[in-house]
């Protein structure tokens, strides 16, 4: 019986270390807990009878030891599931990578295609941003990008026309006739001077635009216009701050107000300003009108309100419907006013009156863009050559005999009139480099426009002055030259042109 046991034991203990042999390799049972239970079995042959309970413990070990394994080959079968399937799928790697080797490498085709995706982007920026035609068109008539040596005179020429900004309601100086369509004044004659002194034709190439008081500078700093002759005073702020260049002055104006009679007499107010206490006067915006009212009233301390206005005609619609009991600017605006109302009725019976003051200087010009002096140049020069053809008496209708004359070489060798041949047939370097003025320009001027005397009777007089004849010559003038700023210095003036050489 004890051999038999033991045999049974021993064989037990045969099992056991199969099985924990197992389930050592397998990772099962850590290497502590196999030599505890190893010592157990050894111990139980040992034992004796006490070895009974041991044998029911290693018979339960070996029942889990079976279920582990159970549990391992499982795993293991899962684990050949897995490994067939990164087999697999190492299988498709292998085929990308050759298709890789077939078409490129896949970073250069991205950033490729990013770098086409990005170019169209731009493109359709470029597209998106790009200038139509009028902004070209305008760029290249303004010639005025920054650092741009490009004179407005070059491209006055280039463009075939040139934009003058001009008034359109003030007769004498801008009028626009709407039943004719006819322009006149002497702003008007000045820009036609100065189209036929270029080289264009003043009847077909000089684009008149409306400049009001507000938007003149702006306009003229833009390049909307070439150049303002338009009734503008030359003062300290516009020809410093405003980027515009003053050329020739062409009339010599003051400021003057415009008076309803039924609001205040001019009997009874001695024909001054000075009775006009609590006055509404209507006033243009963006003048220097405006700085000129508030210093003369508010110096004499005579109450006003001042209406403001934001051109001629609002102005003259508030005079007329009696918003405003007065209406003030240049003098030779409130002559033309005057004129015009007292001409078309439109003040129903109502009389009207100027004031005998003038509360201010106005000299009035043509203004171009600072840094464009070959044009400026040009622009005040044709004015001094109009004023200069009066003071020698020459004419729209003599001045091709006058040159004839002039110019003809006596026994000395010189022309018989040095300073009119100069005046009638040379440049004397106007223009600029690309565009240098004919010869002839003076002789275009005045057929254009005549001498400053001859343009003068045909904005304010009767049109039929000889030109040479003198002030006192002019008829039926709404405004007088004679005894005026506005005559030539030989007549007590200050119309007056440096020398022509």
């Amino acid at each position: 019986m004890f051999e038999s046991r033991w045999v049974r034991q021993l064989a037990s203990v045969e099992s056991g270390n199969n099985s924990i042999r197992v389930l050592v390799s397998r990772g099962i049972m850590n290497r502590g807990t196999t030599v505890l239970i190893v010592l157990m079995m050894i111990a139980v042959p040992l034992a004796g009878c006490a070895g009974g309970d041991l044998e029911e413990q290693i018979s339960d070990l070996e029942a889990a030891a079976d279920v582990d394994q159970a549990t391992i080959e499982g795993l293991e079968s899962s684990a050949e599931a897995d490994a067939s399937t990164i087999s697999a799928l190492q299988g498709q790697v292998a085929s990308l990578e050759d298709q890789i080797a077939a078409n490129g490498d896949v970073t250069e085709l991205e950033q490729y295609n990013a770098q086409l995706i990005s170019e169209n982007t731009q493109l359709q920026l470029d597209l998106d941003n790009s200038p139509t035609q009028e902004d070209v068109d305008t760029a290249y008539q303004q010639g005025l990008l920054a650092g741009s040596d490009t004179s407005t005179l070059d491209v006055i020429l280039a463009r075939g026309t040139m934009k003058c900004g001009v008034k359109e309601s003030q007769y004498g100086m801008g009028y626009l006739d709407a039943a004719t369509g006819v322009r006149s004044g002497l702003d008007i004659s000045y820009c036609r001077a100065v189209a036929a002194a270029i080289g264009l034709d003043p009847d077909t190439d000089v684009e008149y635009i409306p400049a009001s008081g507000s938007d003149r500078f702006e306009k003229l700093a833009s390049g909307v216009i070439d150049v303002l002759i338009r009734t503008t005073t030359w003062t300290t702020s516009r020809d410093a701050d405003l980027n515009a260049d003053f050329a020739g002055m062409n009339f010599f104006d003051g400021q003057g107000i415009l008076i309803r009679e039924d609001r205040f007499s001019a009997a009874a107010s001695g024909n001054s300003a000075t009775a006009l206490d609590s006055a509404n006067i209507c006033v243009g915006i963006g003048t220097t009108t405006e700085g000129n009212m508030q210093d003369w009233f508010a110096s004499r301390e005579i109450a006003f309100t001042s209406v403001p206005v934001a051109d001629a005609a609002e102005a003259t619609a508030k005079f007329i419907d009696g918003s405003c009991d007065a209406f003030t600017g240049d003098m030779s605006a409130m002559v033309a006013k005057k004129w015009q109302l007292d001409t078309d009725g439109s003040m129903g019976g109502v009389d009207i009156w100027i004031a005998s003051e003038l509360m201010s200087k106005e000299p009035l010009g043509a203004a171009t863009r600072d840094m464009d002096s070959d044009f400026k140049d040009v622009v005040a020069w044709v004015w001094y050559g109009m004023v200069t053809a009066e003071e020698m008496g020459v004419t729209s209708s003599n001045h091709g005999a006058m040159a004839t004359t002039a110019c003809a070489v006596n026994d000395a060798g010189s022309a018989a009139d040095p300073g009119m041949c100069r005046l009638l047939t040379e440049n004397l370097g106007l223009g600029t480099a690309t565009n240098p003025l004919a010869g002839t320009w003076m002789a275009a001027v005045l057929d254009a426009a005549g001498n400053y005397g001859e343009a003068y009777d045909d904005a304010f007089c009767a049109g039929d002055y000889d030109g040479t004849s003198g002030s006192a010559a002019m008829n039926d003038c709404l405004i007088s030259r004679a005894g005026t700023l506005n005559a030539l210095v030989s007549e007590g003036g200050i119309q007056y042109a440096p020398p022509m050489r």
